[in-house]
């Protein structure tokens, strides 16, 4: 076979800088969003609002998508406030396009804004529609209705902020898109977490974790009369 075999898409900043270093041309956009998702804090869940960037472009011409989490914002005590973590995102965002320019990779350093996220997150608090709990459409399903679920899983790389102390985290987050009468809804939930400094000792026992987690909520879905299309991480 003749050519360099195909590398993996980038799915980390550090990705980008490094192909960047080794002569790739690099083409990066940035989107902001914030998302709800379920955390298991010990034995204690909670829903949680992380702060997403979105990086997406080409390298070398072949496209590529990843998500980076910035922040998590909490309307309790658990983690810092929605508008402390606009702050703690934009200055965990700021580093990364000082190494994104330091390595020559062109950027249009937007931040996240106060306004917009307090925007999206009085929308995501107001809306309506069907309950966004997983088990919620298990008890639809057994109901009668309808109900086919498309996972879509992905590796979130993010910063965890405490007092005094930062942690870079991995989250194994799982994209439910469920169709349900008619209308198609999307539910976020992490299923676990390691380390980005242990990945090496952690990862595997996570990635296992995580795919007993989705291995119950398939089989509840499926014996409730779901339709499920099951992927795991790998």
């Amino acid at each position: 076979m003749n050519g360099k075999p195909k590398q993996p898409a980038p799915a980390r900043v550090t990705d980008l800088v490094e192909r960047h270093n080794k002569g790739a041309q690099i083409v990066c956009q940035t989107e902001f969003d914030i998302l709800p998702v379920d955390f298991q804090h010990r034995s204690n869940p909670f829903t949680a609002y992380i702060f997403l960037c979105r990086y997406s472009g080409s390298v070398d011409g072949e496209a590529f998508v990843f998500r980076k989490c910035y922040a998590r914002g909490c309307p309790n005590n658990l983690c810092p406030h929605v508008s402390r973590a606009v702050l703690i995102a934009n200055r965990y965002l700021q580093r990364d396009y000082h190494r994104m320019e330091t390595a020559g990779i062109a950027i249009d350093k937007r931040l996240f804004s106060l306004e917009d996220m307090m925007v999206k997150f009085d929308r995501q608090q107001e809306s309506s529609g069907p309950p966004m709990a997983i088990h919620d459409y298990v008890h639809l399903a057994a109901e009668g209705n309808e109900i086919a679920v498309a996972p879509d899983l992905e590796f979130v790389p993010a910063v965890e902020h405490f007092e005094r102390l930062e942690t870079k985290t991995v989250f194994l987050m799982a994209d439910f898109a469920v169709t349900c009468l008619g209308r198609t809804h999307h539910y976020e939930r992490c299923l676990a977490c390691y380390t980005a400094d242990r990945e090496a000792v952690e990862k595997s026992e996570k990635i296992r974790v995580a795919n007993e987690r989705l291995r119950l909520l398939y089989r509840d879905l499926e014996d409730a009369g779901a339709t499920v299309n099951e992927r795991y991480f790998a």
